[in-house]
């Protein structure tokens, strides 16, 4: 029933968007209002005309700026220059005479915080919240079984722990635990609070799975043994005359395993807010309710289906970078006739 009303809720909230944008600007148009829900932005727009406006901080030559974003906006939501300065594309810029943008931006440090920051913020407290919670109580009821919100967590972390870090990386998987539990739960968590009515794309953003990507790839390459070093610079089986080849393509191998955790992510989670929102334009683009039922069915659907996509991402990046801290902490001590070693991961 809650998740009905969840539903209903998420539907009435999104229909409603998309009438007013229609009422004001005429013709429906789905691009611009698609980009606008994933996108970053000043301010945050839980519904149609619910809006939280953000800081905007900006350190400009030596000086600190602080203000609200709400100045950026006039009586009938048009932006204008403010205090010198303008936004522009979702940036802001230095105003020159005319108002418009400058491209002088020399010197300008946006700080902002801006939607995804926010939510940033509150997915952090929640995590903190919780598991601050959790490991209160395992020191309350300790050699009891666990109740309430610990027991539902604990069989998950159980499963992180067993199928995926000692699966994967062996007797020293220890020390990568608190990484791996903390991108795990980091990425499902923002990916259910995407999901929300009026909820920020964080994990749609790819300067944060950069950002989780490189964190994965400092913590591989800083990880890695004599024999992964070894195996890159002087491969088994490969004759010398082919290491000048061999290594460069070795060392782009160790980017790219990191790049494509950044775009999957990234892409998963964009291309789902993009599909369940196209899914909803159809009733405005065909102008008809007759398509009504049948848009928000798939849009349902859809929901339902990027709710086991937000696990599913999660576990997909934890398990990754689990494998890429194994091939870095594992010692090749055999290597066969052929001179491939045991376990190398290629």
């Amino acid at each position: 029933m809650k998740r009905l009303l969840v539903l209903l809720f998420a539907f009435l909230t999104v229909t409603a968007s998309f009438a007013s944008e229609t009422a004001e600007g005429g013709k429906f148009e789905p691009g611009p209002l698609i980009q606008h829900h994933i996108a970053d932005d000043y301010k945050w727009e839980f519904a149609h005309g619910v809006d939280l406006y953000l800081p905007v901080i900006l350190f400009d030559n030596g000086s600190l700026n602080v203000f609200s974003s709400k100045n950026f906006y006039n009586e009938n939501h048009e932006v204008v220059p403010y205090n010198g300065y303008v936004m522009s594309h979702g940036h802001i810029y230095r105003a020159d005479a005319a108002g418009n943008a400058s491209e002088d931006k020399a010197g300008l440090y946006d700080i902002s915080i801006t939607k995804n920051v926010a939510s940033l913020f509150i997915s952090v407290a929640l995590l903190f919240l919780i598991f601050m919670t959790v490991a209160g109580r395992y020191k309350k009821s300790a050699g009891k079984a666990p109740s309430g919100i610990q027991s539902f967590f604990e069989p998950i972390i159980i499963f992180v722990r067993d199928e995926i870090a000692k699966a994967n990386i062996g007797p020293k998987y220890e020390r990568y635990m608190p990484y791996l539990l903390t991108v795990f739960f980091f990425i499902w968590f923002n990916n259910l609070l995407g999901l929300m009515p009026g909820g920020a794309n964080l994990t749609g953003n790819i300067a944060v799975t950069l950002v989780l990507a490189v964190l994965t790839l400092l913590i591989t390459v800083f990880s890695g043994t004599k024999s992964y070093w070894g195996h890159i610079f002087a491969t088994p089986g490969v004759p010398r005359w082919l290491a000048p080849i061999m290594i460069p393509v070795e060392l782009i191998g160790i980017l790219t395993k990191p790049f494509s955790l950044m775009v999957r992510l990234f892409a998963n989670i964009t291309a789902g807010h993009i599909i369940i929102l196209s899914l909803f334009s159809l009733i405005f683009i065909f102008e008809s309710m007759a398509v009504a039922p049948l848009s928000v069915a798939f849009a349902i659907f859809m929901f339902f289906l990027e709710l086991f996509v937000a696990l599913l991402q999660a576990y997909i990046f934890t398990l990754l970078s689990a494998m890429y801290f194994g091939g870095a902490v594992e010692e090749h001590d055999h290597v066969d006739d052929m001179g491939h070693g045991d376990g190398v991961h290629h």
